[in-house]
């Protein structure tokens, strides 16, 4: 009784046989060979282990769960341990009625969650100052990219100008802008922005707010020096810090980007995570992902519908700015009913708390005679330390069960947040002092400079000051909630991408709190489980799909296909082959595939389809052959966007092969191959794969999504 797939697949065996009979076959054997081609067929079976059943696969995470470690974190970095109100975790994060509805294109069946999304706009321009938020994108590293990326575009740039970023945003955000900005030849520049002398010429600027170690800084004076440069302005803020700082929308800011983690969504070993962006109305037609607006329906009723996406953006395909689709709608909505409940009181408590609690330690170990990197900051304290200090006061604060963060020799980081109190600033005050010297904490209010201070209100929109009590929380959530289309209320028929399955089984361990407590950067040592886990979903996806290997990196369809071309791009690049830059792409294909394409500075060459919608053979070989000495990838989805596994697909891939091309394969339709079909054996080079919607990961409206890519 316990076997899954016969709690979990849809059909009876008598309506499996019902559209079967329909269809004119006599078994499911029948219609498999007559669908599938019979050349690329696997043989034999998936070389996996015995399924379990539910209860032993909840054994099984149990018992990797128990492999991490859970030490109270103060590495910061731009996350923060939170408190998921239980009311949201019950009700949104474990419940089907939020995490099974897909993408909302249909606004009609949408509503409760594109109120939600508005809810999350709101709150966003509210504390950045800025009138434009979009709902939501990936992680705070991929919103820096795409405002760099919306930069260049608003700019007109025409080359030989930089992107500059202070070396005081978030190591991971620097890196990832490298990543981003190396195949349009943009040239990253970082540095110091008070000693920027704009020589050089920049079309943008990021900075961090509160800098990565901690400092506020003044940027108004820098910010206006980039506008005068022609450049625009962007800033990486922290929400909650935004309840007592000044907004960035106040100080000059084009652009305000970050992570709404800390808004109630669990750490998770670093994701997902929403991000939001937000930006000045006149730069709305260039802002990647989605926009929630409030339009009328047909009987004159206000009604909420999706008014700017990047999905409508994909019309221009070639020339879209960004290939965002899946937006973290599920996370985003956590973070907007955090906000909700909460209310603007709630929230600047909470940061004033966090604030107060940073502070008192501070001044715990100036009273040591310990110097500060910043003298003014909001959660995060540098302390400057003697260098061989440092290790001492790591494995003190390591054995006490915390963790914090070296940033360099003589510099260690402690960042606060909702989930630490006072008895904690005993404790790290003491791994700091060797000298054993006697000293009485007393609690400080306030290390902010007055004039960064955060005067103007925030949130004052009625749905942010009527749902503080659990029970008015739980009503207004719970009537978004029946607004809504999701599984428990019919199955959701939008196409062959979607069919999916989220298992209670499946999504019972994301809020364990060995699984949702853990820092991206904690000790490898504490993630032990998630190591072992990891390396087992690797092994398995790459004999799923028949690839060398797989990297579980990409968060999202998107980012498998960007990852993807920029593997192809570097297998080129590492043959000598540097101008292999054309791509070519079905008309067929996936919105986002000619998107990707371009972000990946690709030539986007189209490839006609036939009368049945298949791949034009013809076309495809003189395309391949016109643009042979700089042909770099074709990008093919498979089966087809109109479910069809085409015989042609060995062919295609040959022809793209004989003129020195990679196969780049969208697998957004992998659901219908695996058990049957390989396309590392058939084919293709590198593909994603979307296991929101091949296994389980919670589609909730639009994201969180996974994209790892395997590759040959």
């Amino acid at each position: 009784m316990d076997v899954f797939s016969r709690r979990h697949v849809g059909p009876s065996s008598g309506e499996v046989q019902e559209m079967l009979s329909f269809l004119g076959y006599k078994n499911i054997q029948t219609f498999i060979d007559d669908v599938v081609p019979a050349g690329i067929r696997m043989d034999g079976e998936l070389k996996l282990r015995p399924a379990l059943s539910e209860f032993e696969a909840l054994s099984e995470l149990r018992e990797l769960a128990n492999k991490n470690k859970i030490y109270k974190s103060f590495i910061g970095l731009g996350y923060s341990d939170c408190i998921t109100p239980p009311v949201i975790q019950r009700n949104i994060l474990e419940s089907p009625g939020w995490y099974t509805q897909y993408t909302p294109y249909q606004a009609e069946i949408s509503q409760g969650r594109l109120e939600a999304l508005l809810n999350f706009q709101t709150m966003i321009s509210d504390l950045t100052g800025l009138p434009m938020s979009n709902a939501s994108l990936l992680d705070e590293a991929t919103a820096a990219a795409e405002a760099m990326h919306m930069c260049l575009a608003l700019t007109d740039d025409g080359g030989g100008r930089g992107f500059f970023v202070s070396q005081r945003c978030h190591p991971q955000t620097i890196e990832v802008l490298k990543t981003r900005a190396e195949p349009l030849g943009v040239k990253i520049i970082i540095g110091d922005h008070g000693n920027f002398d704009f020589k050089e010429k920049i079309f943008g600027a990021l900075v961090q707010y509160p800098c990565t170690d901690g400092a506020v800084l003044d940027y108004e004076k820098f910010g206006a020096k980039v506008k005068a440069a022609g450049g625009l302005f962007v800033v990486a803020a922290d929400l909650l810090s935004l309840c007592v700082l000044k907004a960035p929308g106040e100080f000059g800011a084009d652009i305000a980007i970050g992570s709404a983690q800390r808004f109630g969504v669990p750490l998770g070993y670093g994701g997902p995570h929403a991000a939001y962006l937000s930006t000045k109305d006149e730069y709305k037609r260039q802002i990647p992902g989605r926009i929630v607006g409030v339009s009328i329906d047909a009987t004159g009723a206000p009604a909420l519908r999706l008014a700017l996406q990047t999905r409508e953006q994909h019309i221009r395909r070639g020339k879209a700015t960004s290939n965002i689709c899946t937006a973290q709608v599920l996370l985003a909505v956590m973070a907007s009913m955090y906000g909700v409940y909460h209310g603007p009181k709630g929230l600047k408590d909470i940061a004033e708390n966090v604030h107060s609690l940073a502070a008192t330690f501070a001044e715990g170990v100036k009273e040591l005679g310990y110097e500060l990197i910043a003298p003014e900051f909001f959660d995060t304290v540098t302390v400057m330390v003697n260098p061989g200090d440092t290790p001492s006061v790591m494995e003190a604060a390591y054995k006490s069960g915390m963790n914090l963060r070296v940033i360099d020799d003589n510099k260690i980081s402690v960042a606060f947040d909702e989930t630490k109190n006072f008895s904690d600033i005993g404790k790290l005050v003491e791994f700091f002092n060797f000298k054993k010297k006697k000293i009485e904490l007393v609690i400080k209010a306030k290390a902010i400079p007055a004039d960064l201070g955060r005067k103007s209100e925030f949130m004052t929109h009625p749905v942010f000051n009527s749902h503080h009590s659990e029970t008015q929380m739980l009503r207004y959530m719970h009537k978004l909630q029946n607004k809504d289309l999701s599984l428990t209320t019919s199955m959701i028929p939008l196409g062959s991408c979607t069919m999916k399955l989220n298992a209670t089984a499946e999504m019972l361990p994301v809020t364990w709190p060995e699984f949702g407590n853990i820092h991206p950067f904690a000790p490898q040592e504490q993630a032990e489980g998630y190591r072992i886990l990891i390396e087992r979903l690797e092994n398995w996806l790459a004999e799923i799909t028949g690839f060398d290997g797989i990297s579980l990196q990409p968060n999202a369809g998107s980012q498998g296909e960007y990852a993807g071309l920029l593997v192809i791009r570097a297998f080129h690049k590492s043959r000598g082959d540097l101008n292999r830059d054309v791509c070519l792409i079905p008309t067929s294909a996936h919105g986002t595939n000619p998107a990707t394409a371009t972000m990946a500075n690709m030539k986007v060459i189209p490839v006609e389809c036939d009368a049945n919608g298949n791949v034009s053979l013809d076309d495809l070989r003189k395309k391949a052959e016109t643009h042979a000495a700089n042909l770099g990838a074709l990008m093919v989805t498979y089966p087809s966007t109109h479910g069809v596994f085409e015989e042609e697909i060995e062919e295609i891939c040959q022809i793209i092969h004989k003129y020195g091309g990679q196969v780049y394969m969208d697998g957004a339709n992998m659901n219908a191959q695996v058990g049957l079909c390989r396309p590392g054996e058939f084919g293709p080079d590198v593909c994603h794969l979307n296991l929101h919607k091949t296994f389980c990961i919670p589609h909730g409206g639009g994201g969180p999504g996974m994209g790892p890519i395997g590759v040959k």
